[in-house]
């Protein structure tokens, strides 16, 4: 039933949030599936600054997952991580 309820209201929402139970049974948090999770309209949301490096980010995680020769071929959790500890390792959007 539940499957039913969420295909019907699945084009009505602004954002859908994928987690990931890979990235949760590695107790990585938030355990986001990057790839899936997403607003419409997101140049909205950022701004005129912030939206094409948010999307040079998501270009660059996607290569990160993807198979060599044209990416890195890390998994989803390993990808994941290394974002994660970029972005702690930065005290700004700016600088990260």
């Amino acid at each position: 039933m539940d499957d039913v309820v969420y295909e019907e209201f699945k084009g009505t929402g602004n954002m859908e949030l994928h987690l990931s139970r890979t990235l949760q049974e590695r107790r990585v948090f938030p355990a986001i599936d990057i790839s899936r999770s997403s607003t419409r309209r997101e140049e909205l949301l950022l701004g005129p600054d912030l939206t094409p490096r948010v999307w040079l980010m998501r270009r660059m995680y996607d290569q990160m997952i993807s198979d060599p020769p044209h990416g890195a071929g890390m998994d989803q959790s390993s990808a994941t991580e290394t974002i994660l500890k970029r972005i702690s390792e930065t005290s700004d959007n700016d600088e990260f």
